[in-house]
């Protein structure tokens, strides 16, 4: 019925709409209704698809089998339409590792071009962005692994790329930056933060040492994991507060040269082992703050290393590109 692939620690399930409707779940015909109309199906198919059997839910395992649910493709030939549900039912805009799992799963069903982009469009029903989100995907291998570069295009930053209210501006080494008062109330440590929209909306916090980054454990404890809740979720259970669409969160401390170590707390999932966006949003921040330059770039999170290419023109980041790949697990 689903598939079910990682890419680097990010579970996700590969549902074509067909299988949906012949479990009885009511999905509309195209993408763009589906994403409109998302309340009447995606919280049912997330449940059929998503859930833990009864006794089957390892001990320590996360509420979910995956980190959400890939729908489609919606055609037969490119370009494909899809849908990203996370675990609450909500729609994703963009996910690095959800497109490199759906490439994956277009290749395995002889649709994906083998040596030309391919056009991807994610249809979602986020109050702020545009809908669908496109992202070109290309067959590649990086240091002797297949997978794929998605060109996520050009980053926008501020408060008003990801309509974030109420934060304080403020300065460090000379660059802008947000304070979010939530976000420091939880730590002190935490009072720099780059907002950046890849697709969708992260707010990025800089740390000087690699201790102020939360581990996974921790952000899955209270009282950190409500506090994280009530900031990245929007409402009825997060408190939309400093995004009301919600934001995804991300913890950045530079390593070393070209090199940043990461974590995640991802809107409407939580906690994650990885995330592509994720991972190319603190790549722009840490080049928006020069801890790197344009180039190959390194960010390194508990579920792997996500490899990043960041192109600059006059002085602008003007594209971010992410590689993946992904493998199918067995069911």
């Amino acid at each position: 019925m689903a598939a079910f692939y990682d890419a680097r620690g990010n579970i996700y399930a590969v549902v074509a709409p067909a299988a949906l409707r012949r479990l009885g779940i009511a999905l509309p015909g195209s993408a763009a209704e589906a994403a409109r109309d998302r309340r009447l199906w995606a919280e049912r198919a997330i449940a059929a698809l998503c859930d833990w059997a009864p006794g089957t839910r390892p001990p320590g395992a996360k509420a979910h089998r995956s980190d959400g649910l890939l729908v489609g493709p919606f055609q037969e030939a490119a370009p494909f339409d899809l849908l990203i549900v996370n675990t609450d039912g909500t729609l994703a805009e963009r996910s690095g590792n959800g497109l490199t799992i759906f490439s994956q799963a277009l290749t395995e069903q002889g649709l994906l071009a083998v040596q030309a982009p391919t056009l991807l469009q994610v249809h979602h029903d986020q109050p702020t962005g545009v809908s669908p989100v496109a992202t070109l995907v290309e067959p590649a291998q990086v240091a002797g692994q297949q997978g794929f570069w998605l060109d996520l295009g050009q980053p926008s930053f501020g408060p008003e790329a990801v309509a974030a209210l109420g934060v304080e501006a403020v300065t460090l080494n000379g660059r802008k930056l947000s304070r979010v008062a939530p976000l420091q109330a939880l730590n002190p440590l935490w009072e720099h933060s780059q907002f950046v929209r890849v697709g969708n909306p992260h707010c990025v916090t800089l740390v000087e040492e690699a201790e102020a980054l939360p581990s996974n454990r921790q952000m899955l404890e209270s009282p950190l994991a409500e506090g994280l809740t009530a900031i990245a979720f929007a409402l009825p259970l997060g408190s939309g507060v400093p995004c009301p669409a919600g934001v995804n969160l991300q913890w950045a401390a530079r390593e070393s040269a070209q090199r940043i170590q990461a974590r995640v707390f991802e809107r409407g999932e939580g906690p994650t082992a990885s995330s592509g966006t994720s991972a190319s949003a603190v790549a722009c921040a840490a080049w928006r703050h020069g801890w790197v330059k344009a180039g190959e770039v390194q960010v390194v999170m508990p579920g792997g290393t996500a490899p990043l290419l960041l192109q600059e023109t006059d002085g602008e980041l003007t594209r971010v590109s992410l590689f993946g790949s992904a493998l199918k697990l067995a069911q």
